[in-house]
């Protein structure tokens, strides 16, 4: 099928990926906008992976305060250029993380970051919830997985429903950015001060 400027046009405003990549991706879709979105995501997601190993020296250092100024955030996010790190997108990707951490409190960046002491006593209570609920032993391991996994939505930043569109995590939304970017990108570490308590990661 005829794919018209307009929907490469569009497609690319959306991705910031190449008008070529935007056309075959329109193509391999039948010109359906959200499954070309897809696709070019999934391939830029695993070129990205690819990268993982890349340095990350160049970036920002983001803080926000919020209204009152009893919360205030600093958060370091890297990429491997500093073109990329002048750009709008990784500003506004800073900043809205900044904005995160201060609305949702994460104890870590992601699950591996966590301490293991957390991770054990975590696990130690919902087993106790389920045996004393009466589950069977065979699903009590399936049972505490699952609260786990809940877990470290709530308290690891990257596993963490972004405030301003809950159906993408925080990490979705760094995947979106190292497609843009075409570069490696690792939100390093945060400190998030709460008047009378400070919070690091």
């Amino acid at each position: 099928m005829e794919i018209s400027a307009e929907l490469v046009k569009e497609l690319r405003e959306k991705t910031g990926v190449g008008i070529m990549a935007c056309k075959n991706a329109l193509k391999d879709s039948d010109g359906n906008l959200d499954k070309a979105f897809e696709i070019l995501r999934k391939k830029g997601i695993a070129k990205a992976q690819k990268r993982v190993g890349r340095i990350a020296s160049e970036g920002q250092i983001q803080a926000y305060v919020h209204t009152g100024g009893k919360i205030g955030v600093l958060v370091e996010v890297n990429c491997e250029t500093d073109f990329s790190a002048n750009t709008g997108d990784f500003t506004a990707f800073s900043k809205n993380l900044a904005m995160q951490i201060a609305a949702t409190n994460p104890i870590a960046i992601s699950p591996d970051k966590l301490p293991a002491e957390i991770v054990e006593k975590e696990k130690e209570i919902y087993r106790e919830q389920a045996l004393q609920e009466g589950k069977p032993e065979k699903v009590v391991e399936k049972i505490t997985e699952g609260k786990l996994k809940k877990f470290y939505s709530e308290v690891c930043l990257l596993n963490q429903a972004y405030i301003r569109d809950p159906e993408m995590t925080i990490e979705d939304l760094l995947n979106d950015l190292k497609v843009k970017t075409g570069e490696n990108i690792v939100i390093s570490r945060f400190v998030r001060f709460q008047l009378g308590m400070t919070e690091e990661a």
